[in-house]
């Protein structure tokens, strides 16, 4: 089965150099080609062994991005000097530069709208709106972000598992039911909790796979306080898993 993710902040392959980038800690002018790359590379591997559907330009700016690094490696042409020493990186910070403007005023504009549906709500009851002062800021979650957390998760895994679970044990739905229940009396989990039981590497995708499919759903709600900070999952409305 493969997983289609579209999410609102993180869709393609410059967002996610961004968000290594930000990670990183790195300039955008500046842009320590050797290590993005692989970085993007690994993210890339591990979202294709997940089935996770990997649209076509990430695989362009992946070749995108080998290639630079290739032209680096080497040494000064007569090409290159004619072209005044260009910089390789220059075309893709220039992309780079032009998108996170476009995503900057893009997320300027949602805070505002965000802020005039606020002044402007419409009465209602506080079970239909919710209390405000209920729970903290968050924010949304990126599929960039579960895919960091979930590396970490395997990384933590020894090389050879002792265990390997029965097809049936790794059913998608049945790790979904066991999301549902553990949240059922706690106001949520942290993300790394969701695997504390499982053993192998099989056994960790489906329940993310399980947790992708929840999110879907509208049943959790995955959250960070800020960037790069815990993910946590809570409690969400949506259909019945049985209905």
């Amino acid at each position: 089965m493969s997983y289609e993710i579209k999410l609102d902040m993180f869709e393609g392959p410059l967002d996610l150099l961004l968000y290594l980038i930000r990670k990183n800690e790195v300039n955008i002018y500046d842009i320590p080609i050797a290590l993005i790359t692989q970085q993007y590379l690994e993210y890339i591997d591990l979202m294709k062994s997940l089935n996770l559907d990997i649209a076509g330009e990430f695989l362009v700016m992946a070749a995108t991005l080998i290639h630079i690094k290739s032209k680096m490696l080497l040494p000064p042409t007569e090409t290159d000097e004619d072209e005044e020493g260009e910089d390789p990186r220059a075309e893709l910070v220039r992309r780079l530069s032009e998108y996170k403007k476009f995503k900057d005023a893009a997320m300027l504009l949602e805070e505002k709208e965000n802020l005039w549906r606020d002044v402007f709500r419409r009465e209602g009851s506080v079970e239909e709106y919710g209390a405000p002062e209920a729970e903290p800021l968050l924010f949304d979650f990126s599929l960039f972000d579960l895919v960091d957390a979930l590396k970490s998760v395997i990384e933590r895994l020894p090389e050879k598992g002792a265990i390997e679970f029965a097809a049936e044990e790794l059913s998608v739905k049945d790790r979904m039911n066991v999301i549902l229940e553990r949240l059922e009396n706690i106001e949520s989990l942290l993300f790394a909790e969701l695997f504390d039981n499982d053993k192998t590497r099989m056994a960790i995708v489906a329940t993310f796979l399980a947790l992708l499919e929840l999110v879907k759903l509208r049943l959790v709600r995955i959250q960070q306080v800020k960037e790069f900070d815990v993910i946590r999952i809570f409690k969400g409305e949506g259909v019945d898993l049985d209905g």
